[in-house]
């Protein structure tokens, strides 16, 4: 009987979600049990990613899929209109989630909390799976002691459907852990062009920037007198964040809740 962790994954004919079908054929602690996605059906997964034929072939049924094939885990790379949805079905059929798609509400995080917990599962909502980009929210998070004055710019291409980033969201509720809200800027200060100055979050700026040919970055800019600092993180290919995806799998086989954050896996 094999010992490889059985895994499904949703939007998986994605720019994400393919990554994720290319780790799990080639990673032999994994396996796919499912592939779901609207568009694509009948392809084989393997085919879709460039690989050897698998013989699992896309769906776009993703109760269906988990009922037939009882994965351990589902790692959800779609979309938010869709995510919140797909993550409660998993739970419900007491599948682990592991969901790289942002735009969860608080509210949402704890309702799926207390039904991974009625159903003794673990699962993982993570805004970003990159060990840089979260040893820059730690660092951050540690700055915003001693310089309490900052602004967070998050740079991703121009299709992508939510500002601020989920990874910026993150990093600004981590800082906000460790500094008392300040207002800052000028009392008096006025935008002259509507939201010019950015989101306010705690007191500071979060600026998101939306261009084509841009993948993903991220700067927490820091200022104090007579001085700045400056921590950021840049990802230039989705390869990178597989191998923070594979820790996550392995990582929700062992726990019971729901944990928002994949800081909490980094010491």
């Amino acid at each position: 009987m094999s010992n490889r962790i059985k895994v499904a994954v949703a939007g998986a004919a994605g720019r994400m979600g393919k990554e994720v079908v290319k780790l799990v054929l080639e990673d032999p602690d994994l396996e796919l049990a499912a592939a779901v996605n609207r568009s694509q059906q009948g392809t084989d997964a393997g085919t879709l990613v460039g690989l050897p034929a698998c013989g699992v072939q896309v769906t776009n049924d993703l109760e269906l899929a988990l009922v037939e094939t009882k994965p351990d885990v589902l790692v959800d790379f779609t979309t938010p209109q869709f995510a919140y949805a797909n993550t409660a079905l998993a739970v419900a059929h007491g599948v682990r989630p592991v969901i790289g798609t942002t735009g969860f509400t608080p509210e949402q995080i704890e309702e799926l909390d207390k039904q991974c917990q009625s159903k003794g599962i673990g699962g993982l909502i993570a805004p970003n799976f990159s060990v840089g980009a979260i040893l820059m929210m730690k660092f951050a998070a540690q700055a915003a002691k001693y310089f309490p004055h900052l602004e967070i710019i998050e740079y991703h291409g121009d299709q992508k459907l939510d500002a601020p980033s989920g990874t910026a969201v993150k990093t600004a509720e981590l800082i906000a852990q460790n500094r008392e809200e300040i207002r800052q800027g000028n009392p008096k200060e006025e935008e002259t062009i509507d939201g010019a100055r950015g989101g306010y979050y705690n007191g500071f700026r979060i600026h998101s920037v939306r261009l084509p040919g841009v993948f993903a970055q991220q700067e927490v800019i820091f200022g104090g007198f007579g001085q700045t600092l400056k921590i950021r993180h840049d990802s230039y290919e989705r390869a990178g964040y597989m191998p923070g995806v594979k820790m996550a799998i392995e990582k929700v086989m062992g726990y019971t809740g729901m944990v928002y954050g994949f800081d909490h896996f980094i010491e």
